[in-house]
């Protein structure tokens, strides 16, 4: 739904982008590391190394390392093997990013706790800013690989899951309804993504699924293709780790028409499935919340867009927004009707709904319940206040739509998972960055009503 809460300083992000000071310049001679932040909301901040080989050969493995001053940490970090002695960090490349050509580069990235910068910086045994080839070659085991969860997560229960009928359905062939979290944009709040919050999300909430929300404009990928998508690609890994679905969300907004980004999101969706097609629990949301535009347009980008993710991952769920911020078409005086005549040509997909229960009350509710009986629908996301993601809680009418979505096993996401002043956000201000998450008291009003209901029992039949 249409919801203010989006316009915040996204200059000041820009300003970090713009700002950030690249602690090593390359060199022509050798492999090289450049640090710069990506994101600093004061206590702490987004870091990133780009990792470029300058020399005339294939690099077959990496290494970096470096220092953090006393008084900072790092809680977090994505595309990296990393291992720690005192304040000592070291980044060996993952099974998938060890291979740079000549000329090439990569990145990973990480989330330190503190004000502190990078120092001391090695690549390979050499200077970050280049310099002679370490007389050590760096190992070349190659890393482990990240088992499947085993045990009672949900993707342990569930594997790999597909469309049966108008449900989700697990590996044994029955429906079920999952239940989790949203993060806000990936922007505007990275330090409430730490290793602890998703330990608390995956265990004291139990959830069974993040929503990774990578806006495209408002400070997001369109600013940094490159950066966004590896964030990405960390948080899936993090999911995975802790047993949890992942859906991958391209959170289009403004402009409402997804075929305004059509390109970005090919490009963006053809990496993420031809890294993670091994993967049983990721989901794709290819269109966040379409407005302004008729379904036909919605419907042609999204058999564009498919077949990109299905070249890679013929097995992953596809899940397709719907029109009028994916209310179905209702608010903007449509309704599911014009799905139903005219479905996305495609198989193995959901449609997507999205309601904020201070706002949309039982015109809403009649038209899920009505689509439901004859399409896919899974909840990407709702709140309990109004479309603005902020003011009271509404939860009688909350718990009117978590009764309706249980009755017809509709999966749902609730937004969002962060300490955003606003009432939506489950955490009180302050409270990411801190390492402690767990129970109810980091909690908002909001927050401990979803976590409950997150909590209660899971319905995962094996037989």
């Amino acid at each position: 739904m249409r919801r203010w809460r989006f316009v915040v300083a996204v200059g000041g992000l820009a300003a970090a982008v713009v700002g950030a000071v690249a602690l090593l310049a390359p060199s022509a001679s050798a492999a090289t590391a450049a640090f710069v932040k990506v994101n600093d909301w004061g206590s702490g901040y987004e870091g990133r190394f780009t990792v470029t080989n300058d020399t005339a050969g294939t690099i077959t493995s990496w290494q970096v390392g470096f220092d953090l001053p006393a008084g900072s940490r790092i809680s977090s970090s994505w595309n990296a093997r990393s291992t720690t002695v005192g304040n000592r960090y070291t980044f060996d490349n993952a099974s998938w990013n060890g291979t740079i050509a000549a000329g090439g580069s990569t990145t990973f990235g990480f989330i330190v706790v503190g004000s502190g910068t990078p120092g001391n910086c090695t690549v390979n045994g050499a200077d970050c800013a280049g310099g002679p080839a370490p007389t050590t070659p760096p190992p070349t085991t190659a890393p482990p690989t990240t088992p499947p969860p085993t045990g009672t997560t949900p993707v342990a229960i569930n594997g790999q899951l597909r469309v049966c009928g108008v449900n989700l359905c697990n590996q044994h062939g029955h429906p079920i309804q999952l239940r989790g979290m949203s993060t806000h944009g990936l922007q505007w709040y990275a330090q409430c993504l730490d290793d602890a919050s998703l330990d608390t999300l995956a265990t004291d909430w139990q959830a069974d699924v993040l929503r990774i929300s990578m806006y495209i404009q408002e400070g997001g990928y369109e600013t940094d293709p490159r950066g966004f998508t590896d964030r990405v690609h960390g948080l899936i890994d993090e999911a995975t780790a802790r047993g949890m679905y992942a859906i991958v969300d391209w959170h289009m907004l403004t402009p409402g028409d997804p075929n305004y980004n059509l390109d970005r999101a090919k490009t963006f969706f053809a990496e993420i499935a031809q890294r993670h097609a091994g993967k049983p629990n990721v989901l794709y949301e290819i269109a966040n919340e379409p407005n302004g535009v008729g379904w036909a347009g919605i419907k042609s980008y999204a058999e564009q867009v498919i077949p990109v993710i299905r070249a890679a991952d013929p097995d992953g769920v596809v899940l397709v927004g719907t029109r009028a911020w994916s209310s179905l078409g209702v608010s903007e005086g449509g309704s599911e009707a014009e799905v139903i005549a005219n479905p996305v040509a495609a198989t193995n997909i959901m449609y997507t709904f999205h309601f904020y229960a201070g706002s949309h009350h039982d015109a809403y509710r009649s038209a899920l319940s009505r689509a439901a009986d004859q399409l896919p629908m899974f909840v990407t996301e709702f709140g309990i206040q109004t479309y603005t993601g902020d003011g009271a809680n509404d939860l009688v009418n909350a718990q009117l739509w978590i009764d309706l979505l249980e009755s017809r096993k509709i999966s749902w996401v609730n937004w969002n998972y962060s300490d955003d002043f606003r009432s939506g956000a489950v955490f009180r201000a302050g409270v990411c960055g801190s390492g402690s998450y767990a129970g109810t008291a980091p909690l908002k009003e909001a927050g401990v009503w979803i976590r409950e209901r997150i909590r209660s029992a899971d319905d995962f039949p094996t037989r």
